[in-house]
């Protein structure tokens, strides 16, 4: 997958092409990576087992690891290369895309040390049935996010980065938490809200991305702005 142009300047340029193809692969490597951790930071909210949490962390050291050799690389093809057009898009591109999966990796590992709390968690029946809704939803749009790029698929990005944050979510986390009468209320909350506010960024992130693989596709710098909100 790579928008850079066919190769038809010789060996030189073959190499060039082939790098940048390779780079979009890596990062593509890396998404799943990060899936990888999304469906175990799944497995731990649902059932907090201890030997997948320490699975998931790491595994995040190899997520970390790539976010710094794909930089690095792109560094050193923007010294060596000078590109151009649609080359310099896809440089450009990962740069934007990998610290966006690096922080989602991250998000996820801050559910994923909840472990230990699972039984804060589950205290409130109503509010971890929210929390379980909102890391289905995170997934999902994550997903969306990431079958965009390696499709290149506007359609799909636009959707991704268009879709309405689940506000109504977080007010039925916020309410479940208030009906809560127990004598461990504030470490049950501060745990939940935690957990909450990550699988909401995660959301978030997963729609950056979405406005990431709209520019790489179009060149439209009004993508490359998309910021979290």
């Amino acid at each position: 997958m790579s928008p850079a142009a066919s190769a038809d300047g010789g060996p030189a340029r073959q190499h060039y092409t082939a790098e940048l193809e390779q780079l979009a692969l890596q990062v593509e490597m890396m998404g799943v990576l990060v899936d990888q951790n999304l469906e175990r930071m799944r497995d731990v909210l649902r059932g907090g087992d201890a030997s997948t949490a320490t699975q998931a962390v790491a595994a995040d050291d190899r997520i970390d690891a790539m976010n710094v050799s794909l930089m690095e690389r792109c560094y050193e093809l923007l010294r060596r290369e000078a590109p151009v057009a649609s080359d310099l898009r896809l440089i450009v591109s990962v740069l934007r895309v990998t610290p966006e999966l690096e922080r989602i990796g991250d998000l996820a590992l801050r559910v994923v040390k909840l472990q230990p709390d699972h039984e804060l968690l589950v205290a409130v029946p109503r509010a971890f049935d929210v929390l379980e809704t909102m890391a289905d939803h995170a997934i999902d749009r994550y997903r969306d996010a990431l079958r965009a790029w390696s499709a290149l698929d506007l359609d799909l990005a636009d959707r991704v980065a268009a879709e309405a944050p689940p506000g109504v979510a977080a007010t039925q986390l916020v309410e479940a938490l208030l009906a809560y009468g127990g004598t461990d209320g504030v470490a049950v909350t501060l745990r939940t809200m935690v957990a909450g506010q990550a699988l909401d960024r995660i959301a978030d992130h997963a729609a950056v991305l979405g406005a990431r693989v709209r520019y790489l596709i179009t060149g439209d710098p009004d993508h490359l702005a998309a910021e979290v909100r």
